[in-house]
């Protein structure tokens, strides 16, 4: 039985009967044929909470439901789905807030202040019927035009965050604004500006993680949103890079956004891939005889990718490994040949982060559409898989310690023994040494401690 069907039971005989609406992404989601949305919406002209109260007492619902008074909200898990039961209601907001002052409404005041005629159908949970209280919803669903309930500017002025959910909703489903909307967004993009960056961060990373991240960003930069939360991305617009490259740096960072999905990325691919080559406007240089350069963009984009991760509010750890692959995807194109050296060095510094920088930079080098630089990307999966086989990361590092060192050479703690523990580390990635190999290991120090 599904969450629906137990409510519908729960309900039969009492005043509820047939009062009860699904309404929003669930309806919209099943008329459209797509999966069913991990939760569900269901509006009344009544109380909310007394109806909570209703399935709490019964043990229908499985946690205490979390009450939202100022909203006329209840939100309980049934069959293991989240459900929100909502009083119809109907909204006005002040200039300086995204929080709506609410009054008790009825379904039709209710679709109004809703974000898209598509997200306005309703199911009656017991007789199945569908409703369109503003009688524009069937048709614009039909016809696949996101369009606001209201003037498309009040909307957007109300809750700024639905110009975000309008470009994420255009391109999950497939569907064309309507006209005027694109340019409601523009008017009223500045507005974006009073919502969170916990808000935007989910937005944003739903966009990323969907079937169409690239024309999602290219709908947020051409819209205007974009420069309003992370403008650093403008910089890249109009920037030419010349040699093998035919786009403009943001051309170019779509391009490997598009790539990094094809390879079904996880988000820290996606991010890395968004974030690879912002730092790069900031890099330009042009040499005599007009060849372009950008020394030192990977290390300049690892700082601003990281202040931005962490004005966006993503965690500390993620934003600085996020950060990491930017800082490191020029490593596998100016270190050619890719040695075994060179492979122990990328196994021992990126650790868990090597197979996400390695898809970044196929990504990268696949969305220029040849090898730049002749890296042969199957050839250097090749060489790190042998220095997997023949050593684990953790041994890629000096065979003794730092206390082994002092004890073998009569030292007392200083920055020589800091070097000597380097140099050992160095012998083992270049090869000098075996990896763990101490007795080497202390034959190397003694050795140099004997020389004149």
């Amino acid at each position: 039985m599904s969450a629906e069907e137990t409510i519908a039971k729960a309900t039969l005989g009492t005043k509820w009967e047939g009062r009860l609406w699904t309404v929003g992404g669930a309806v919209r989601d099943e008329m459209l044929g797509l999966p069913a949305p991990p939760d569900i919406d269901i509006v009344l002209e009544d109380d909310a909470g007394e109806l909570a109260k209703h399935f709490w007492e019964r043990g229908i619902s499985e946690i205490t439901p979390v009450e939202y008074a100022r909203f006329g909200a209840a939100l309980m898990r049934i069959d293991g789905v989240s459900v929100e039961f909502t009083s119809a209601r109907s909204e006005s907001y002040e200039k300086h807030s995204r929080k709506p002052n609410v009054s008790s409404a009825t379904l039709e005041d209710d679709a109004r202040r809703r974000d898209f005629t598509c997200n306005t159908l309703m199911r009656n949970i017991h007789t199945g019927e569908i409703a369109d209280p503003l009688g524009v919803g069937l048709a614009d669903l039909e016809d696949k035009i996101l369009r606001t309930p209201v003037d498309a500017a009040r909307t957007f002025d109300d809750d700024p965050l639905r110009m975000l959910r309008a470009v994420r909703f255009k391109n999950r489903l497939g569907f064309s604004f309507a006209p005027g909307l694109g340019e409601a967004i523009a008017q009223e993009k500045e507005r974006l500006s009073i919502v969170s960056g916990e808000r935007i961060r989910d937005e944003l990373v739903r966009m990323l993680q969907s079937d169409k991240p690239a024309q999602c960003l290219a709908d947020l930069m051409s819209l205007g949103l974009l420069g309003v939360f992370v403008p650093e991305f403008e910089e890249g617009v109009g920037v030419e890079q010349g040699s093998y490259h035919t786009k403009d740096v943001w051309g170019h960072t779509l391009d490997v956004v598009r790539e990094a999905t094809e390879r079904e990325g996880s988000l820290i691919v996606r991010l890395g891939a968004l974030f690879h080559d912002i730092g790069k406007p900031r890099s330009r240089s042009t040499e005599e005889g007009g060849r372009v350069r950008f020394f030192g963009h990977e290390r300049a984009g690892a700082q601003m990718t990281l202040d931005i991760l962490r004005r966006l509010r993503f965690g500390r750890r993620f934003s600085e490994e996020v950060a990491k692959i930017v800082a490191n995807h020029m490593r596998l194109g100016s270190a050619l040949p890719f040695t075994a050296s060179a492979a122990r060095r990328i196994v021992r510094d990126m650790g868990d982060l090597l197979e996400p920088l390695l898809q970044v930079c196929q990504a990268d080098a696949v969305a220029l559409g040849a090898k730049p630089n002749g890296v042969d990307f199957a050839a250097i999966r090749e060489r790190i898989e042998e220095v997997n086989e023949k050593a684990q990361r953790s041994n890629l590092e000096s065979p003794l310690s730092g206390s082994e060192i002092m004890a073998a050479l009569g030292l007392a703690a200083g920055p020589e023994v800091g070097k000597l523990k380097d140099r050992l580390t160095e012998a083992v990635l270049s090869g000098s040494i075996a990896p763990g190999d101490k007795e080497a290991a202390l034959a190397l120090i003694q050795l140099s401690e004997s020389d004149p």
